[in-house]
């Protein structure tokens, strides 16, 4: 997985991808979301250091079977609020 970290006036901003689909588009219907390097590129991170990440954010952004599966089976996200676009999974975290 890759894992990126942003100091944010509101908080930690994490994203963290599968990184063999980097720069790919997905769609389904009127939703669209690109896999952008400018965004999502960052360290490559074990799953140890998704879960810590994801503990300490404010906001999350998890795109690809894998860093999703993650964020589920650790309780950052619930399996019913996980987007299908075109055969990838996202999911989005925000603590209030």
């Amino acid at each position: 997985m890759l894992l990126n970290e942003r100091d944010t006036d509101e908080g930690l901003l994490v994203s963290v991808c599968d990184p063999e689909i980097m720069g790919e588009t997905f769609e389904d219907g009127s939703v669209s979301l690109t896999v952008d390097e400018e965004f999502y590129d960052g360290k490559p991170a074990s799953e140890e250091e998704v879960v810590q990440s994801l503990a300490r954010c404010s906001v999350a952004n998890i795109v690809g079977e894998t860093a999703v599966d993650v964020a589920i089976e650790h309780g950052f996200v619930d399996e019913e609020n996980v987007l299908d676009l075109d055969g990838t999974l996202h999911a989005q975290l925000l603590w209030m």
